[in-house]
């Protein structure tokens, strides 16, 4: 039940008869209300290259992903036999910072790994 659906209750289970310059009130209240609306969700892509060893993609799918080991091989497996796995589905800032961040790492450690990001 939403708060025009309650006021409208409680106005009558209290016998209130709101007046028309009341009623005109209570209506352009929340009609200048702004809908919330959800974010747009975006899954971070891995891809699989032939240089990467397979321990290190599951330590980044563990450590950045907060991935279980066995889930973290499944996603690494992926990966290596249809060349993309999805690592995760985040907003687009937290996205965009765990792409960053894989790439990051893999450089640091030389490697090609690429990370990618995808509007869901």
């Amino acid at each position: 039940m939403n708060i025009q659906s309650r006021i409208y209750a409680s106005s009558k289970s209290q016998n209130i008869n709101p007046g028309h310059d009341e009623q005109i009130f209570i209506d352009l209240l929340f009609e200048n209300q702004q809908k919330t609306k959800k974010p747009s969700r975006y899954k971070v892509l891995m891809l699989n290259d032939d240089y990467t060893p397979m321990d290190f993609v599951v330590h980044i799918l563990q450590q950045l992903f907060d991935k279980p080991t066995e889930e973290a091989i499944k996603i690494m497996m992926n990966v290596h036999n249809n060349g993309i796995g999805v690592c995760g589905v985040y907003t687009y800032e937290i996205a965009e910072t765990k792409v960053a961040q894989v790439i990051n790492i893999a450089r640091q450690q030389q490697h090609p790994l690429q990370c990618m990001l995808e509007r869901e």
